[in-house]
């Protein structure tokens, strides 16, 4: 296994409240939903926490403290033993020992303090804008799967590369969750001013975009750099290197897909957008089952 870890750095509708719906959407919009007003978003950061919690006591940031080691604290990395026991995506161990539960449990699970710090800050503010209108269910199923898409097709990508790497983090569902908004927040029937809409949905664009580039150009520039200028480079700024671009599109990607087929249902009834979104989601759990499968039988051969 090599010592590379690639990490990926996620309204609820009620259609005979329509001002509360637009009241809604305003308060995620500027993060003043409270825990009960957000349960999802505030249960999926409590999860996220707890697990790094419980793998602090096996990190190096104790020793750094000790050891007056300040500036390390948020950037030195657990162990891959670590990440692996906690639950981290190892080909490996997916493909070979079958043990699927990985591209779940990665998604909770964290390099560092500050890729934690970073994950939960946007999943907290997409969490926010995204619960109203996807629901507290719908919010954590759209986490789910988007951050399972991200890890398998992390997978495909080492499978193809002939590679092996240990993914983990929430990146992958966080971008799922804003390519669902994406979608989304396209829809002008919406009880908010269109000019509201498409500026939240600019915002979330842009965060989409701007953390591509960051992902995808720190690769680019290291064809540009000898292997000694690499190995210098601060811990932080090395880690920039290792970001999972793969995991990130096939978050996107994924949460774009289910958006499609819930934006034409999200006005006609609540009962109406929950049984499309059951549909939608099955079906994706379905689509995520026969990828993973079809990465088992080419890895086989």
């Amino acid at each position: 296994m090599t010592d590379q870890v690639e990490h990926t750095t996620h309204y609820e509708i009620e259609h005979d409240k329509t001002p509360d719906q637009a009241a809604a959407v305003e308060a995620g919009a500027q993060k003043s939903l409270s825990l009960l007003d957000a349960p999802a978003t505030y249960g999926l950061l409590f999860v996220n926490i707890l697990v790094f919690a419980a793998m602090l006591r096996s990190g190096p940031f104790i020793p750094d403290w000790h050891l007056h080691k300040f500036g390390s604290i948020l950037t030195d990395p657990f162990s891959l033993h670590v990440l692996g026991v906690f639950g981290g995506c190892d080909g490996f161990k997916v493909l070979v020992q079958h043990e699927w539960w990985r591209v779940f449990t990665a998604t909770f699970v964290h390099l560092t303090p500050l890729h934690l710090i970073v994950n939960m800050w946007c999943l907290w503010n997409l969490g926010l804008l995204g619960e109203p209108l996807l629901g507290r269910r719908g919010l954590v199923v759209v986490y789910v799967l988007t951050g399972i898409a991200g890890n398998l097709c992390s997978l495909a990508k080492d499978v193809f590369m002939r590679s092996n790497a240990l993914v983990v983090g929430a990146s992958g569902a966080v971008f799922g969750i804003a390519g669902i908004l994406i979608v989304l927040l396209s829809n002008r029937k919406l009880s908010l001013p269109w000019k509201e809409l498409r500026s939240l949905r600019r915002s979330v664009i842009q965060f989409a975009v701007l953390n591509l580039l960051i992902g995808i150009l720190p690769q680019v520039l290291l064809q540009f750099f000898s292997s000694k200028t690499l190995n210098n480079l601060p811990e932080g700024v090395a880690q920039l290197t290792h970001i999972d671009n793969m995991a990130h599109l096939g978050g996107l990607a994924c949460g774009l897909l289910m958006g499609l087929p819930l934006f034409p249902r999200m006005l006609v009834g609540r009962a109406g957008y929950r049984e499309r979104q059951r549909i939608t989601f099955a079906g994706a759990a379905f689509l995520l089952l026969l990828f993973a499968d079809g990465l088992m039988a080419f890895h086989g051969k």
